[in-house]
């Protein structure tokens, strides 16, 4: 699903075919999970086609790589052009775009890789939650201590966490799972932010155990600047009992509602709440469209 016979990636300099672009079987990233990553997003607009925030995309790649001592070649700018060139090459205007940085050279040993690899592949991708509000379960497993590990870098091995939380609440019958962090606050998701909305405000977690996503970030500054309050505060989940409604945010997962959370269920109609209402603003805000969004 993610390529074809056809379909072109980068790859250390050159625009390969995407069965080409491999590692090798001794590489540190494959067997440490010691590589970084970015997921992006692009939209057919008006104007063509625009890759979604990509210079705060690349920023971040940059300090990802920074945080676990990986070289990176690559400007944000030089990024920004490869990057729509596969787009090009692929012919694909509506895609989602990853950057991998990872050590390819055959390396066992725990010391910081002093080159990287750099790979760029796109493939067209849905809303990776699909478009039905979801029924989430409070996770056994915790999100990593940050004092552990740089929590804000999107390090591929922190994602060993996501996949094992999400597969154990689908496991028990849950569309996806809501993490917590070390003393028992909401977290986030396996991949995307959490949000709830109370009173006609919003309240998400603060910086500490969570990536501040991009998408997240994006909802803030579109509800703060139509006049909603958005709290960025620590709350357990005994306190969504009292939330109205909620949603979640990430690249992938673009902004999709939460109808319930284990047995608190929010019996408002995503659409109606100020988490459906941004999602329009979003999506408006993304694919160049000029509409109006009651907020």
């Amino acid at each position: 699903m993610y390529y074809s016979p056809d379909t072109v990636a980068f790859l250390d300099g050159e625009f390969v075919p995407a069965a080409q672009a491999t590692c090798g079987v001794y590489a540190q990233s494959l067997h440490y999970g010691y590589a970084v990553f970015e997921g992006i997003r692009a939209y057919a607009t008006p104007a063509g086609t625009r890759i979604f925030k990509a210079g705060e995309h690349y920023e971040r790649l940059h300090y990802s790589c920074k945080a676990i001592g990986l070289p990176l070649p690559y400007s944000v700018e030089e990024l920004t052009r490869i990057s729509y060139e596969v787009l090009e090459r692929n012919g694909l205007t509506d895609a989602y775009i990853r950057p991998l940085v990872f050590a390819g050279a055959p390396n066992m040993s725990l010391k910081a890789a002093t080159t990287s690899n750099v790979l760029v592949a796109v493939w067209e991708w849905g809303k990776y939650l699909g478009d039905q509000s979801l029924r989430l379960t409070v996770s056994p497993y915790e999100r990593p201590n940050p004092k552990a590990v740089p929590i804000e870098a999107k390090v591929a091995g922190h994602y060993v966490n996501s996949i094992i939380a999400s597969t154990e609440a689908k496991s028990r019958g849950y569309d996806e799972a809501l993490l917590l962090d070390m003393h028992g606050n909401v977290a986030e998701g396996p991949g995307a932010n959490f949000f709830f909305e109370r009173n006609g405000e919003l309240v998400t977690p603060p910086a500490g155990s969570i990536l501040r996503g991009i998408t997240r970030n994006t909802i803030i500054d579109l509800a703060r600047e139509a006049g909603i309050t958005v709290t960025e505060r620590f709350f357990g989940p005994e306190e969504l009992r009292t939330a109205e409604a909620a949603f979640m945010t990430g690249t992938a997962a673009e902004v999709i509602g939460v109808a319930s959370v284990d047995d608190v269920v929010f019996e408002r109609p995503f659409q109606q709440t100020i988490g459906g209402m941004l999602a329009q603003h979003y999506q408006a805000l993304v694919t160049g469209q000029s509409v109006s969004v009651a907020l």
